[in-house]
């Protein structure tokens, strides 16, 4: 693995930076619940989180996916400030990364008013030179698509470069794209699930970015 420095890291938003894990997993139970009663549980929704919602209603039902979208979405935008958290000491990190010059970007599989709302709930919508959403988009996570065209636009190379999430569509993502990843341990399907995929750092507390880009963490 390159030795390369890390000026530049490309972040996932829900479950990684902002804890929406229970607002994902209440939005699916709602739509799905009364599409389907009783054949959802939130163990199996769990596993929806991560992928785009297109992906996953697809695979329920192609026919009613676009539907199932805009049934997901409403829910989850009438109680998005109610239901969701922001992980210890996320802003603070960030303010001193972007203080000490490292290049960020969000690329996430939601789309782009959603990560702006998030984004605005925190009170960092001046951290991110790049937001990468699905709307700008033909391929997803773990298709390197995104990654690659956030590292374009910040004029950054993969070999500099350092890819945080909490799915293994972010790990595998960035394996594809040539980018070291990192993971992060309060993951809702576990640290031992996601280092299966074999990140490259397992991150418990935001903070240790700031290690790791000082070169003191390997």
């Amino acid at each position: 693995m390159t030795t390369q420095p890390i000026t530049t890291l490309l972040f996932d938003f829900d479950g990684t930076l902002l804890d929406t894990n229970e607002l994902i997993i209440q939005s699916f139970l709602s739509v799905l619940g009364k599409r389907y009663p009783g054949r959802f549980m939130r163990e199996d929704v769990l596993h929806f989180i991560g992928p785009s919602l297109k992906q996953t209603f697809d695979n329920i039902d192609e026919n009613l996916s676009a539907q199932l979208i805009l049934e997901y979405r409403a829910w989850n935008i009438e109680m998005h400030d109610q239901m969701v958290v922001e992980y210890d000491g996320v802003s603070e990190t960030l303010r001193i990364l972007k203080a000490r010059g490292i290049k960020m970007a969000i690329v996430s599989t939601k789309k782009q008013d959603i990560i702006q709302r998030g984004l605005k709930f925190m009170g960092i919508e001046d951290i991110f030179e790049i937001v990468i959403a699905l709307d700008d988009v033909v391929n997803p996570k773990p298709d390197p698509e995104p990654i690659l065209l956030a590292l374009e636009r910040l004029n950054a190379t993969p070999q500099e470069a350092l890819m945080i999430g909490d799915n293994s569509h972010d790990i595998e993502g960035g394996q594809n794209a040539l980018v070291r990843t990192a993971g992060v341990s309060w993951t809702a399907k576990g640290e031992a699930y996601l280092a299966t995929f074999k990140p490259t750092y397992m991150l418990h507390h935001i903070s240790e970015l700031l290690e790791i880009v000082d070169g003191q963490s390997t």
